[in-house]
């Protein structure tokens, strides 16, 4: 039994044989076929935050391998006084084949992944967000051809997408760029957990947003705020008013895609010309998630 909570719990060969699965469903996909590798599985989605990708990318990626998909609001009592993380892992595990979590606090993930005895993914949290960093990478490599070697500049905070995002790049042979203000980048324990399990990977921080993109093959950002920072706002958009990803900043890299997590609030972190614009892969990326989410499935529950 395997849990994904942070990218590193994959490694490089692992992520390539998930991507081959992922290539391989979307591609009967797009041709009309449903792979159905998981007949009467059910997929648990326990969520304390609001979702739009990640929630229907796993609930319709479940669907198209045959199983089934049961989803667990606040009416669950989910990491409230109701009951204990513990005694919920334990009980959803005799319910569901896997479970994702997207939760507040990374420690939930971690305590609830330690009490069940199915797989986790994590689906989000404050530290990571490693199955969007997945599908990130896939759509790369999907438009481009190949990842390693290539360069990938993360425009704006150090967050848990920029963290994940990091890791894979690290894992997989790509030199990461983040460009954001001092006080935004990696904190000192990151980047000792980075040259740990990453010795080798060229990571690289800038407060410069132009240097930041020359030669990069992807320019990626995020909101300036999450969820749970909205104390912050007002401070951070002062602080991240120069790293703006628009027309002028992308004309220092005309050959590189823009990618976002989404959602994206426009005219802050990128302006409508490039999201919508000619580079903007926001679209493919999203519905990547699902394509993706269900190789990682595949992978995980299907050998």
């Amino acid at each position: 039994m395997r849990h994904i909570l942070v990218p590193e719990d994959l490694t490089a060969h692992e992520i390539e044989a998930i991507f081959a699965i992922s290539h391989d469903l979307e591609s009967k996909y797009d041709a009309g076929l449903r792979d159905a590798l998981l007949p009467g599985r059910v997929l648990a989605l326990v969520f304390e935050k609001p979702s739009l990708r990640t929630r229907v990318s796993f609930e319709a990626a479940m669907a198209h391998l045959g199983g089934s998909s049961v989803f667990l609001g606040e009416d669950a009592g989910f990491s409230s006084s109701r009951e204990s993380v513990a005694d919920f892992g334990r009980v959803l595990s005799q319910y569901a084949d896997a479970i994702v979590c997207r939760s507040k606090a990374h420690d939930t993930i971690l305590a609830l992944a330690a009490a069940a005895t199915v797989p986790v993914i994590n689906g989000l949290s404050d530290y990571t967000h490693p199955c969007q960093a997945l599908a990130d990478v896939y759509t790369l490599k999907e438009r481009v051809g190949r990842v390693a070697g290539l360069t990938f500049t993360f425009v704006g905070d150090g967050n848990n997408v920029a963290r994940s995002l990091a890791v894979v790049c690290g894992l997989l042979g790509m030199r990461f760029v983040l460009a954001a203000p001092r006080q935004y980048q990696f904190t000192p324990a990151f980047r000792e957990h980075l040259r740990n399990i990453l010795p080798h990977a060229e990571i690289v921080e800038t407060t410069d947003p132009v240097a930041a993109v020359e030669d990069t093959a992807v320019v990626y950002t995020d909101v300036w705020a999450s969820m749970g920072q909205e104390q912050e706002r007002a401070v951070r958009l002062e602080a991240f008013k120069p790293y703006q990803v628009n027309a002028a900043l992308m004309q220092h890299c005309p050959q590189a895609i823009f990618m976002h997590c989404l959602p994206a609030r426009r005219g802050e972190e990128v302006t409508d010309d490039v999201i919508d614009g000619p580079q903007s892969l926001v679209v493919d990326e999203a519905a990547n998630r699902m394509h993706v989410q269900k190789g990682l499935l595949a992978w995980l529950l299907a050998k």
